[in-house]
């Protein structure tokens, strides 16, 4: 069986602080709720919901399904995908479109959900996404560079704090399975005692100011 190249996603990911303002243009960013039956060992299914139009705050009480119940008619995109573990900025991932109705209903019924707004931004030679998480995840914010090959030579903008394109903790099925505010603490001390860390095998890393 033939696997093609479309069923990987490349891309690297890094942890900021928080959103940078410059980047928030006012409109709405891509509201996104889903929920992950498999979440072991960096295999996962997920079933993901989005809309558009919707601009709401992402706090500790942002309440995935709470949210989905009072915006239902508002998502009309979903996807369902199966991935890999992620190994050197690489992970297997196969996606379909499926029938939002349908979607809602299966994350009502079970997995563990994830909220999180999207906002994308075009940065040096890379379009990327910054993910604002709320829920038991809140205040976690994520960027991430995702290219069609290897993202090598990237230019890594001055928000992103360090690197955690391998770390599975940070990848959204490992926040499924323990959200960020339950070790949020200890990241930080493990950040304060060893400073930011960026991956060396990608070619160079350009830091932007």
């Amino acid at each position: 069986m033939n696997i093609a190249m479309n069923d990987f996603e490349f891309e690297r990911r890094f942890y900021c602080r928080a959103l940078p303002p410059e980047l928030d243009d006012g409109d709405a960013p891509t509201l996104i709720v889903q929920s992950y039956y498999v979440h072991d060992g960096n295999y996962a299914l997920r079933v993901r919901l989005q809309a558009h139009g919707i601009r709401i705050a992402m706090e500790s009480n942002t309440e995935p399904i709470d949210v989905l119940d009072q915006y239902r008619d508002k998502f009309t995109e979903a996807f369902v995908t199966v991935k890999g573990p992620s190994v050197g900025g690489t992970r297997y991932e196969a996606e379909r479109e499926i029938d939002a109705r349908i979607a809602a209903e299966l994350v009502k019924r079970g997995g563990c959900p994830i909220i999180k707004n999207r906002f994308s931004a075009w940065i040096g030679e890379d379009g990327w996404s910054i993910d604002v998480f709320g829920g038991a995840n809140a205040p976690l914010v994520v960027a991430e560079a995702e290219r069609s090959g290897p993202v090598t030579n990237l230019q890594i903008p001055a928000f992103c704090v360090t690197e955690i394109t391998d770390q599975p903790r940070f990848s959204n099925d490992g926040l499924a399975a323990r959200p960020f505010s339950l070790w949020a603490d200890d990241f930080a001390r493990e950040l304060a005692t060893d400073g930011p860390q960026f991956e060396t095998a990608f070619g160079r890393n350009r830091r932007a100011e």
